[in-house]
């Protein structure tokens, strides 16, 4: 028996042999495909299994030590799987990997739902309060393991080629842009550490795909390059060089990633947020811009579509009064924002700049509209701006003969009201240039930028956290690597006089959900030395008041009772050289 068992498992490393084999020789071959599949499966099972394993032991232990003991092995593994399990269950891996803030859904629709947080980043608060809660912790561990299990039971990863690629640049985006600034890590700040964990998975996933290479220098080039990035990340959070590890360590990465999928012969169906050919994440060529699109297929005739558009936002007869264009209120000059300290009785909220916006989920400082198309709309509809309706705006734009002959040639005449509004979408969607001067020295085109410089980002992208709500490389509140949301945050903004929290409500004055109470937009800090006043009513005319505010806690840290403030921490402890060195950095991002 023993004997006929040994033949059998001989006999099935064979086959497998001669499926590696085949798949050198034709790499898009089913076979090939259904083994990689299932060692990447294998690999993901694994961590799942040892994940729920170590959380469930949480629940079973008394001792407080032998819980953080169990926790801290769950995050572990929990990381290990993070590459595949981000890729292919977004929804999941975002409600396991949520922050301890309320979670609000469904206020579009009217269908409101307010529902608490689960997750490791919950856990680990609530594991290392100074008093433990032990009825909560169960509960968030029964509640995360249980998801988990779900998972595990109904495992089915379908991947090709080009998910593969996909899920590999979504990662190593992942690590540079919230991997190591702490954005997931709230007490323990494991992030570098954490970051290694999904690097080697990122390797393990390569290695079962070796089969799929042409060029088994590539494969070698890979593994070395995240051993490199290993070595690189076994450091300490707050002096971390994260300025380095960005400009020299991630370029090569996507650099050989194309090489990788050029020698699969890959074939993209489309693109995602990401670039198909990515090399650098600090350029116009890193995201797809028609993914934040309403429109997505409309690019033909775009370049005369975009000067169509520029007219128009620089057009004063499109407003009511004939006195009001939106370039009136967004001065190319001030960063397209308006540099006013003082608002009249019709302006209640700071004028944002529109540098970038195309990068956004959500628009105006309340996100009331989803898309630029739609922002045009509440501008061209609000009493205090154009105070206009669109059929009015569609009369001025028809009977002015160069917009007509436009709108026929272009637009085929067809939903004139709605393509006014693809125009000036289309011209906005062109403020975004990636030529700073921080852009180009992190790109290896300069070797300008001071010691302090570098300083700033480094403290901006780590121990001031500003990272975790300020995404690079856009610097606003759309998560990366995804582009899927764009985060609102209650962080306690003083009103002018500084003694008392801003009486706009925000967020709230939409759809009356108590828990949004004081939210806003996390907005770009790109082009921010040329558009102050700061914050949404302009509290603040300096950077230095603005980090200050943040430095001391927000407004919890000013004494404000705002139960639902969403940062996270409670002071910075940030000196003041530290203060002038974060400063710095940011008046880097003025776009040339």
């Amino acid at each position: 028996m023993i004997k006929k068992l040994n033949q059998a498992k001989t006999y099935l490393c064979v086959c497998l042999l001669l499926l590696i084999i085949s798949c050198d020789e034709k790499k898009d071959n089913y076979e090939c495909i259904n083994v990689i599949n299932k060692e990447i499966q294998k690999l993901y099972k694994k961590h799942l299994l040892s994940t729920v394993n170590y959380l469930d032991s949480i629940n079973t232990h008394e001792n407080i030590e032998d819980k953080k003991k169990y926790y801290i092995n769950a995050r572990k593994n929990f990381k290990f799987l993070e590459p595949i399990l981000a890729y292919s269950d977004k929804n999941n891996y975002k409600s396991l990997n949520a922050p301890n803030i309320l979670i609000v859904k469904g206020e579009e629709s009217l269908d409101t739902r307010v529902m608490n947080p689960i997750g490791f980043q919950v856990i680990e608060e609530t594991l290392y309060e100074d008093s433990l809660d032990t009825l909560a912790l169960t509960n968030l561990v029964n509640v995360t393991s249980a998801r988990l299990k779900l998972i595990k039971n109904n495992l089915n990863l379908q991947l090709k080629d080009y998910h593969i690629i996909w899920l590999l640049r979504e990662h190593i985006t992942r690590i540079a842009t919230t991997g190591i600034t702490g954005f997931d890590s709230p007490v323990l700040n494991e992030s570098l550490n954490e970051s290694i964990y999904t690097y080697n998975t990122i390797l393990d996933i390569l290695k079962i795909s070796e089969p799929k290479f042409s060029s088994k220098d590539i494969l070698k080039r890979f593994i070395k390059l995240m051993d490199k990035a290993n070595l690189d990340l076994t450091h300490d959070f707050d002096t971390f060089d994260r300025f380095s590890f960005i400009k020299n360590t991630i370029p090569k990465q996507l650099k050989l990633l194309v090489e990788i999928q050029e020698d699969w012969k890959v074939k993209f169906p489309f693109e995602m947020a990401l670039s198909n050919t990515m090399t650098s994440l600090f350029s116009k060529e890193t995201l797809n811009k028609t993914y934040f699109s309403d429109l997505k297929s409309d690019t033909t005739f775009l370049n005369e579509k975009i000067k169509f558009g520029k007219s128009l936002f620089n057009d004063v007869t499109l407003s009511k009064q004939t006195n009001m264009s939106c370039a009136t209120c967004h001065v190319k000059d001030l960063g397209f924002a308006d540099g006013k300290r003082v608002f009249n009785k019709n302006q209640t909220r700071n004028t944002p700049t529109i540098t970038y916006a195309t990068y956004q989920r959500g628009f105006f400082m309340d996100s009331r509209a989803g898309s630029l198309e739609g922002q045009v709309v509440g501008v061209v509809k609000n009493h205090n701006e154009f105070d206009m309706s669109m059929d009015s705006v569609v009369a001025r734009v028809i009977n002015n003969d160069s917009y007509k002959l436009k709108i026929k040639k272009l637009y085929k005449n067809k939903r004139i009201g709605y393509n006014i509004r693809h125009a000036i979408a289309s011209y906005v969607r062109t403020l975004n240039t990636f030529n700073s001067k921080f852009d180009k020295n992190i790109r290896g085109e300069d070797n300008t930028l001071t010691e302090e410089e570098k300083n700033g980002f480094n403290l901006f992208m780590g121990k001031a956290l500003c990272a975790t709500c300020h995404f690079a490389p856009v610097f606003n509140g759309t998560v990366p690597p995804n582009y899927n949301d764009t985060e609102l945050e209650a962080i306690g903004t003083p009103d002018i006089d500084t003694t008392k929290l801003s009486k706009d409500l925000g967020r709230f004055y939409l759809y009356n959900t108590e828990e949004r109470k004081h939210f806003f937009k996390t907005p770009t800090i790109r082009n921010i030395a040329k558009t102050a006043p700061y914050m949404h009513n302009g509290v603040y005319n300096t950077l230095e008041e603005v980090v200050d505010f943040y430095n001391k806690g927000g407004g919890v840290g000013l004494g404000f009772n705002l139960p639902n403030q969403t940062l996270p921490f409670d002071e910075l402890k940030l000196s003041n050289k530290e203060i002038k060195e974060i400063v710095a950095f940011m008046k880097t991002l003025t776009d040339e």
